[in-house]
């Protein structure tokens, strides 16, 4: 895991706010999460990904979980997981965490880069 805060999101010339930090042209996929008080994300087994993913932490604090060690989290935080890293957000029972998150690719998303053939 490599840790970021907002102000490290720059395009710099590329199509996407985090090109500088993961490769990829285009933004793939990616949702908005708000979580539940004390919370752990996919709570069940290793979760994984062959790509990088983002989180922007936008509310609330807890902890990063990577391959079992835990890290604090909080507002502003930018977190980029590397694959293969198993990886699970913990909120604060008092500060519930509410996050971006994305992955990019170089076809992007289907809707806006369908595929041709």
């Amino acid at each position: 895991m490599k840790r970021y805060r907002f102000h490290d999101l720059r395009a710099d010339g590329g199509e996407h706010i985090a090109s500088r930090i993961i490769p990829g042209k285009r933004l793939a996929r990616g949702g908005l999460s708000f979580h539940t008080p004390g919370m752990r994300t996919h709570a069940a087994g290793r979760h994984v990904h062959d790509d990088h993913e983002v989180f922007c932490i936008l509310q609330g604090r807890g902890f990063i979980e990577i391959d079992g060690q835990r890290e604090p989290v909080q507002v502003g935080d930018v977190l980029v997981i590397e694959p293969g890293e198993d990886h699970h957000l913990i909120g604060d029972p008092e500060h519930p965490i509410v996050n971006l998150w994305f992955h990019a690719s170089d076809e992007g998303h289907a809707d806006q880069y369908p595929p041709t053939s």
